[in-house]
């Protein structure tokens, strides 16, 4: 091949918003695959906040992307040369190649897709870890239950459309909250929620006690900051608050502003019963099964719908990530790269 293959490096730590200089763009050659291996060409590519994490060298769940290393992320990708008997040039497949246009993976950790079952594209959104998080996170953690109400931050994005959709189904209410009328609009008459409240308005705590006149028994938290202080009040005893992700605190650095919180808090998750838990979805993996079966049923339905923002050319993908954490983005933030 006489084509070299692009990828985007992390060529410095952010010190609160990502710019442009914290990525490099560089081509290198085509890699070679190995035994067991098969060299894969991008199709599409994954960008999602957990990403900015990775960016930093703070303690996590997971290793921080190194200085000078392709940045991470789910990609599909189609077969051009296998050495393994399970895939042959053509299969498109799931793996975690991140940022690259060219990429040697271990056969043993890719999946599978089938294009005439369903978009690839689905496999990094409704029907891949974002929708995955929301099944196990909503259903293991949240556990909603008919007639109950159920709010979730981020409503118009990936994880938290299938929130909602997966509430209604389980005969909840759902409210979502996004950011800007024209993403409540997508929340309440695309994704079908009860009640879509904009976080942008000077009213939005008041905006939200009208929209749950119940109180709130579960909320599934994507962002935290002001909106977990509107929150924080309709909490009913024995409310559920599964935590997926704080985006905006992201690119906080220093101290947090504003009084310590934290007895409060306490106060009420002792005296209301609150239970509070944090996951990463890789947690619940022996649900994938499960949440194949479940949300491929859900979409042929039509009960569950989603919706994507492409944007094209891996060398796009630093500017629309910075554009993730800010809220540009209208869906699950998806790179074409080939």
């Amino acid at each position: 091949m006489t084509e070299q293959n692009l990828q985007i490096l992390l060529a410095s730590r952010p010190t609160g918003r990502p710019t442009p200089d914290n990525f490099k763009l560089v081509r290198t050659p085509i890699p070679v695959p190995g035994e067991g291996q098969v060299l894969l060409k991008i199709r599409y590519l994954s960008l999602d906040p957990y990403m900015r994490g990775r960016m930093s060298a703070a303690k996590s769940y997971a290793a921080a992307v190194e200085i000078g290393e392709v940045m991470e992320a789910g990609t599909v990708g189609e077969v051009l040369e296998s050495r393994h008997p399970d895939y042959e040039p053509g299969d498109m497949v799931l793996s975690y190649s991140g940022w690259q246009s060219y990429a040697v993976a271990d056969a043993n950790a890719l999946r599978k897709l089938d294009p005439d079952q369903a978009p690839l594209t689905t496999a990094l959104g409704v029907l891949g870890m974002p929708g995955f998080t929301a099944y196990a996170g909503l259903l293991t953690l949240g556990q909603p239950k008919p007639g109950e109400t159920v709010v979730v931050a981020a409503a118009s994005g990936p994880v938290g459309s299938a929130v909602g959709q997966i509430a209604k189904i389980r005969g909840a209410r759902a409210i979502g909250i996004a950011g800007g009328a024209k993403k409540c609009a997508l929340v309440r008459d695309e994704f079908g929620f009860d009640a879509a409240v904009d976080h942008h308005s000077p009213t939005f705590a008041e905006d939200l006690r009208a929209a749950c006149p119940d109180g709130i028994d579960v909320y599934f938290e994507n962002v935290g900051g002001k909106v977990w202080d509107a929150v924080f009040p309709l909490l009913n005893t024995f409310a559920r608050i599964p935590v997926c992700g704080l985006i905006a605190q992201y690119n906080a650095t220093g101290a947090f502003e504003g009084p310590d919180r934290l007895p409060v808090l306490m106060r009420d998750v002792l005296t209301k019963s609150l239970t509070i838990r944090g996951f990463i979805q890789r947690e619940f993996s022996d649900q994938r099964p499960a949440f194949y079966q479940d949300m491929a049923g859900w979409i042929a339905d039509g009960r569950v719908k989603h919706k994507e923002d492409i944007v094209q050319g891996l060398e796009s993908a630093p500017e629309a990530f910075i554009g993730l954490l800010e809220g540009r983005n209208f869906g699950k933030l998806i790179v074409e790269v080939a």
